[in-house]
């Protein structure tokens, strides 16, 4: 049995072992009530067959269950059934609703951003009912993702322990500020805060500015990666052995591992690091951005025969044999003298017209680009990066596609973003077997919406 199957046999029987009951027989086959064949997972995706339970908000967790939907789990997202996930209230800008008589300003940019491939389910586990259904959600899942602040689940009894105890092949992943250990793990931990503590923010800005945080919460997107790549790990695993585990991950502990060669100079040297660079670099010159007539470009000089092309391209060959420019080393001790020739003469063009000077040198160069400009690049959209769904609210939206693609499969956005609750009906009855009297129950007694 190849590793692939093993996955797919193991969610489909996961409750009990070769166990192939009414509820793995109902595993295998679409959700009642959808209505567009776009729902149907294609079973060449990677993660087809895996359901996720995603009690997530905000960024890092939806953003770790998005790629497992992107890679083609079924993903339920449990959202408080009045506010939903935080940010669905983070706008502008929003996606305006078609219907004007909705309520609401529309879905928020950011909420969409995060959220696609999935099933909202508006539950309140402050209500006993809510918790039965968690339990119930949990023992027909394979993956559980949470970040709620440690042992903060616990007295709703969604803890790893309690969980564990009715589906044994349960993979938890936990997501945290600072881990479920360790001094800081009580404190609640926002990407800006940890790019701080954990030296990001140290390194990033200009070489005689303040620190500042990167223009994306990267902590957040890092972590979630992270965590994505461990369940997978975790899931094969699994097909292995049989067994789930709990999976601890921390934006702190992904901040530390993605400072990456810094770090490892730093436990070297035994020296302290060389602070902010902005867009320059310590040990290679050229190699920054350069102001343009309108803009600004980055030439990488990375060693003396490109530092050569770019004197050519520049029209000042003559810098080759200075004795100050001739070697990198050279180049580094008098950084100031050529960074300033190199942008004087940047400055008398526009970035496009040094980008056709520079086609087909072998010379690294790039324009730096705004959002716009780069969601608008003709690469970006030849590598179909940016694609249109058709949202079930707010008509069609573009959104970023996902990046990584496979020969045997073809990853993407199968589903928009959902609407709040708008799979509440599917998810009790399709997979819970909830009678619609059971649903319309609970909705009044605010257990769903």
């Amino acid at each position: 049995m190849t590793m692939t199957v093993a996955l797919r046999v193991q969610a489909v029987a996961r409750r009990s072992g070769s166990c192939w009951s009414n509820n793995a027989l109902r595993r295998t086959t679409p959700w009642r009530n959808y209505s567009s064949a776009a729902s149907a997972v294609n079973e060449s995706l990677p993660l087809a067959g895996i359901r996720v339970l995603d009690m997530t908000r905000v960024l890092a967790g939806p953003y770790c269950t998005q790629i497992l939907g992107d890679l083609g789990a079924d993903v339920i997202k449990v959202e408080h059934p009045v506010r939903g996930d935080d940010t669905r209230a983070w706008g502008p800008p929003y996606a305006k609703y078609e219907d004007a008589s909705r309520n609401g300003p529309g879905e928020s940019a950011y909420y969409l951003a995060v959220n696609r491939n999935k099933k909202s389910l508006g539950l309140s586990f402050q209500h006993k009912s809510g918790v039965e259904i968690l339990h119930k959600l949990a023992k027909e899942c394979d993956v559980l993702v949470e970040n709620y602040l440690p042992g903060g689940l616990k007295k709703y009894g969604m803890d790893y322990e309690t969980l564990r105890e009715i589906n044994p092949k349960l993979i938890y992943a936990s997501i945290t500020g600072y881990g479920q250990t360790g001094p800081y793990s009580t404190r609640a931990g926002y990407d800006v805060m940890v790019e701080a503590e954990m030296g990001l923010m140290h390194i990033t800005g200009a070489r005689d500015g303040a620190p500042v945080k990167v223009g994306v919460a990267v902590t957040d997107l890092t972590t979630g990666l992270y965590t994505s790549n461990a369940i997978m790990a975790a899931l094969l695993a699994r097909a292995r052995t049989g067994k789930g585990q709990h999976i601890d991950a921390s934006l702190s502990d992904c901040q530390v591992a993605t400072l990456s060669n810094l770090a490892s100079s730093a436990l070297i040297s035994g020296k302290k690091d060389s602070g902010r660079w902005g867009t320059a670099h310590p040990s290679i010159v050229p190699y920054r951005s350069y102001k343009t007539s309108d803009g600004d470009i980055l030439f990488g000089g990375g060693n003396d025969r490109l530092f050569g092309v770019l004197c050519d391209r520049l029209g000042f060959p003559e810098w080759k044999t200075d004795a100050r420019f001739v070697t990198n080393s050279d180049r580094v001790q008098h950084r100031a003298e050529i960074d300033g020739l190199i942008e004087n003469t940047t400055r008398h063009k526009t970035t496009q017209e040094w980008l056709e000077i520079f086609e087909g040198s072998g010379m690294p160069y790039a324009a730096v680009n705004d959002i716009q400009g780069t969601l608008n690049h003709s690469h970006v959209q030849a590598r179909g990066m940016v694609t249109e769904v058709d949202h079930p609210a707010c008509g069609p939206i573009k959104l970023v596609n996902t990046p990584i693609k496979y020969s045997e499969a073809t990853p993407g956005i199968r589903t928009p973003p959902p609407t709040l609750g708008q799979h509440t009906d599917d998810i009790l009855g399709g997979i819970l077997d909830y009678s619609e009297a059971d649903i319309v129950r609970l909705k009044k007694e605010g257990v769903v919406s």
